[in-house]
Parts: structure tokens; C-alpha cells; sequence
């Protein structure tokens, strides 16, 4: 469901702020949770109090006694995994299960933290859904499905991270947020030079070239050419990643098909069979956990309102998008949107630029059909090679050029290039995202935003690193609350990837753009849904 309200920014700040009055006893999170405080804009004190709330949110169990020798770390192998309840169940119902988490000798662990994720499956019917891990803090969870089809369903349990990994992930996003490191090209004449640049660079005496923005006070600084001026800056680029980041002790937390993504078996039966709803209840009760959607027969089926529609021709898009702007921002997760228009709709023909090939920007357009579709990526920290400095444009200040309409989408996708850094440095970014959003909302209440969530992808010891899943996660739930109160839909990527039974990558497969563009279309072009007699 979306809340519509639209009656200005202030307002909805009062009434997220309102839900965060009973955590004043809340502990504020200090240890390093800041990453240059004295860089950006001063938060509000009502902002300040929000991000407080959030990082609570998103705070992380660990072990009771750091430091303990491997062999007391969570095994996925010796984890398992028991099904509540009968054989049999029915759709409606909720399936619950427990999972035990035990260490490499073979005993119960004794606290939480592991990052796991669960999906129920039935592969002959291409039928997914997500289900929801609670952590009881004792080695013990809870996973909650909904039984949404009839038919075989199977559980599937993965252990991501133990809670031992996730330790070490907390500690590198906090103390060494410059493990990725960014570069600038300078260049006037024949002299050129190459320096570092970041959101907050070490303390010394070498002089700084300041590049926070003006409007949205979003840092950037790079160390200042010896011999040229910061005006004479030409392009952005990822520097590269740091090495030898974990200690030998924090290595062997980081191991493929050891405690990276390794499944939890079961130590009983892995499926149930699902039978028809009884006495005709075919819907889920709202205590039960309720996904965003889920597939069957090879389709997200969304719930919540939206009906989806099927975009199986060029024509079924053109029609759909005849008079349409569709404005895209972010990173590479929200281009393959337009790559797949592109690529899948003959009628809109692509403005060469001559802008490189993964940063854009990106423009194309149907005359005919009086249709124009763009691609801009987002401001700094981004890991794109290079990018052009007059191009590094903040989302915030693209949309307040917005004028908006009923003609008028908006995709956003922000995330990926912030895994590396402290969760407030994420929340602030998308606060001048949400600001200027209802701002543009207030201008033109009938634009359409849409806001995609994180996706899971493959991980190795050297990705989790950096883009671990569990960083996702922690942006997944930030982003969300951000946006609770605000006039947008959230494509939720996270469910999309995890529930589908191809392979997680960062970039997802055709197949599940292919989704995302339907649901997307299916918002522009809403069909409402037929109600029950």
C-alpha cells in the first residue's frame, strides 16, 4: 500500500518523526557511526533524531565474546533446518520454520547475528516466494512463508554470513570506508595530473580541492595537482580497491562453499504439499508476513494493489509509454532499464552523445509517438571509469529541474556504490533524494516515482567485502523507511532476485529486467483490478 500525502515535506517529516517518540530511551549509536561529521550540511535537529532511529533500526547482534577460535564459528553444514507442522497445508496458511544454528564442533551456538536468507520454491511450476528470518538471539530462528499456490513447496535456507563475518563487515564499514578509492584527471595544455579523491580524505597537510556541492551540501574533495588548479578538473573514475583489508583470524569467515552463501539442509522433510484454501479462505491475514509479491508460472504476481500486466510486443511498450518522459537516475541497476527498452522497443531510436558507453548520459527517443526516455547517473561516490566531472549531477538537484505532470516518470536506483561506507553517509544522500521527490510531488502531484530497492548478487571473500549482501540489507531497510510516507512505489528488487530461481548477480538477468519493466509499465498504465463479488 502507498499513503498518499501530499501536503508538503514538513508534514510527512512530523509524521515519521511522530513514530520515533517512543525510542528516546534508545541508546544513541556513537561508536563510529559518523564518517567526517563535520562534513555536508548540519542535519536538523527532527533529521538528526531520524537518523538515529534508523541506525537503530539497522543495528546488528553479534557475538557475546569476540575473538573465539574458528571452530566455535557458525557451520552451515552442521546447521539444519525443522518444518512446523503436517505434510499437508494449505494455501492461506503461513509455513513456519526453525533453524538451529551450530559451530564447527557440532554445538549450538548460543547468540544471533547470522545473515540468512530463506525462499519457498516450486521449481515445475515457477513458483518463488520470500520468506521472513526472525532472530531470537540464541542460535535459533524463525522463518515465515506464505502459502500463496497449491503444490509441492520446497524450503530452501542460506546462510550468507555467520555472525563472526558480519563482525568484520561492521568494522570495515565503519573504519575503513576508503577500501574503494576514486581518482579525478586534471589537465590544462600539456600538463596533467592525476590525484585521489573522496568523501572525506585522510587529515594532512596536503592542500584539498573542495567539490561538496552547493545546494544539497553533499562532500567530495580530491587532493589539489601540485601544479594545477582545482578549476581545471576533467573527469572522475574508480581508483581501484585496497588489499590484505582482513586479518588471517578474519579470513576464515570468508570462505566460498565453507561460510559464503552455503545452504542449510534440512534434517527432515525440505517440502510440504499445499492444498486448496480451506472453506474458501484464499487470503493471507494481516498478521502474517506478507511479501511484495511472488512468482508463479514464470510471473511476479505483486500484492498490494497493482495488477500486472504483460508487455510481450514492442507495441504493447509504445502504446503504454505514447507521450510519455521517463527520466532514469542512478547507478547501473537502473540503466539496464534503459538498455532494455532500447533493445526491446524498435521505435526508439538512441541520440548519440558521445558519452561513454557505461555512464552515459543516455537519450532516446519515438517522434512518432512522442516519447523520451534519458539515463543519468548519480553524483559521487561512484565507481564508474570515468566519467566526465560536468556530468556528476546529484540526483536531488536533476529532480528539482523537474517540472512533472501526469506525463512524467521518475526511476531511481541508489545503493551499490555506497556499500563501502557508513550507514548515515546512505541516509543522508537519500534525504535530499526525498526532499526534492516531494518537492516534485508538491509541484505535480500526478508524477510517478518509482524507487527500486537493492538486489542480491554473488558473492566471493573478496566481493563481500565490499558489496556483501548483509550492506544491501542494511540500505534495504533504510531506504524503505525513508520513503514510508511518501507518494512513490518501491520496486522491491530484493524479493525479485531472491525469490527467482536464477542465479543472484548484481546486474540481474533479462529475465527479471524484463519483470521489473512490466511492473513498472504496469503503474504507468494501470488497469484496476476487478473486485470480488
Amino acid at each position: 500500500k502507498f499513503i498518499f500525502q501530499m501536503s508538503g515535506f514538513y508534514q510527512i517529516q512530523n509524521s515519521i518523526y511522530s513514530s520515533f517518540k517512543t525510542h528516546d530511551t534508545l541508546l544513541s549509536v556513537g561508536l563510529n557511526h559518523t564518517y567526517c561529521p563535520h562534513l555536508g550540511q548540519e542535519p536538523t535537529a527532527e533529521e538528526a533524531r531520524e537518523e538515529i532511529y534508523l541506525l537503530n533500526s539497522v543495528s546488528w547482534p553479534g557475538p557475546l565474546i569476540p575473538g573465539l577460535p574458528f571452530q566455535f564459528s557458525s557451520d552451515p553444514a552442521r546447521s539444519y533446518f525443522v518444518i512446523r507442522g503436517p505434510a499437508e497445508q494449505h494455501v492461506g496458511s503461513q509455513l513456519v520454520v526453525d533453524v538451529h544454528i551450530l559451530n564447527f564442533l557440532g554445538k549450538t551456538k548460543k547468540h544471533g547475528g547470522d545473515f540468512l536468507l530463506a525462499r519457498l520454491h516450486s521449481p515445475e511450476l515457477g513458483a518463488g516466494v520470500v520468506g521472513q528470518v526472525h532472530d531470537h538471539q540464541d542460535g535459533n530462528y524463525t522463518v515465515l512463508f506464505p502459502l500463496l499456490w497449491e503444490g509441492v513447496v520446497k524450503v530452501e535456507v542460506t546462510m550468507v554470513h555467520p555472525s563472526e563475518a558480519v563482525v568484520v563487515l561492521k568494522r570495515l564499514r565503519e573504519r575503513q570506508s576508503d577500501r574503494v578509492f576514486f581518482k579525478s584527471l586534471f589537465r590544462s595544455g600539456s600538463l596533467s595530473q592525476t590525484t585521489v579523491c573522496n568523501l572525506c580524505l585522510p587529515n594532512t597537510k596536503k592542500p584539498l580541492c573542495n567539490y561538496t556541492d552547493p545546494h544539497t551540501g553533499e562532500p567530495w574533495y580530491c587532493y589539489k595537482p601540485k601544479k594545477l588548479g582545482c578549476d581545471t578538473r576533467i573527469s572522475h573514475s574508480k581508483g581501484g580497491y585496497k588489499k590484505k583489508l582482513l586479518t588471517a583470524y578474519e579470513s576464515q569467515f570468508f570462505q566460498s562453499r565453507v561460510n559464503i552463501k552455503v545452504p542449510i539442509h534440512s534434517s527432515g522433510m525440505d517440502n510440504v504439499t499445499v492444498l486448496p484454501a480451506e472453506n474458501g479462505k484464499n487470503k493471507m491475514e494481516s498478521n502474517k508476513f506478507i511479501p511484495s509479491g511472488y512468482y508463479y508460472q514464470d510471473s511476479w504476481r505483486p500484492l498490494g494493489g497493482t495488477v500486472m500486466l504483460q508487455f510481450n510486443d514492442s507495441s504493447a511498450i509504445t502504446e503504454c509509454l505514447k507521450g510519455k518522459i521517463v527520466h532514469m537516475f542512478g547507478d547501473s541497476t537502473v540503466r539496464q532499464w534503459f538498455e532494455y527498452l532500447h533493445a526491446f522497443v524498435p521505435e526508439l531510436k538512441q541520440i548519440n552523445l558521445y558519452t561513454p558507453r557505461n555512464t552515459g548520459p543516455y537519450m532516446t527517443v519515438d517522434s512518432v509517438h512522442n516519447i523520451l526516455v534519458t539515463y543519468h547517473c548519480h553524483g559521487p561516490p561512484i565507481r564508474f571509469s570515468p566519467v566526465y566531472s560536468p556530468e556528476l549531477h546529484y540526483i536531488a538537484n536533476e529532480l528539482d529541474g523537474i517540472r512533472g505532470g501526469p506525463n512524467v516518470v521518475v526511476l531511481v536506483s541508489i545503493w551499490s556504490h555506497f556499500s563501502t561506507f557508513p550507514v548515515n553517509v546512505y541516509i543522508r544522500r537519500l534525504r535530499h533524494i526525498r526532499r526534492a521527490v516531494v518537492q516534485l510531488l508538491d509541484r505535480e502531484p500526478s508524477t510517478l516515482v518509482v524507487i527500486r530497492t537493492p538486489n542480491l548478487q554473488k558473492l566471493d571473500p573478496e566481493v563481500s567485502l565490499f558489496n556483501s549482501d548483509w550492506f544491501s540489507q542494511q540500505q534495504d531497510t533504510v531506504l524503505r523507511a525513508m520513503f514510508r510516507e511518501v507518494n512513490v512505489r518501491i520496486l522491491d528488487a530484493w524479493e525479485m532476485t531472491l525469490a527467482h530461481r536464477l542465479p543472484q548477480v548484481l546486474h540481474p538477468p533479462t529475465t527479471i529486467i524484463k519483470y521489473m519493466v512490466e511492473l513498472i509499465l504496469s503503474q504507468v498504465c494501470p488497469v484496476e483490478e476487478k473486485k470480488e463479488k
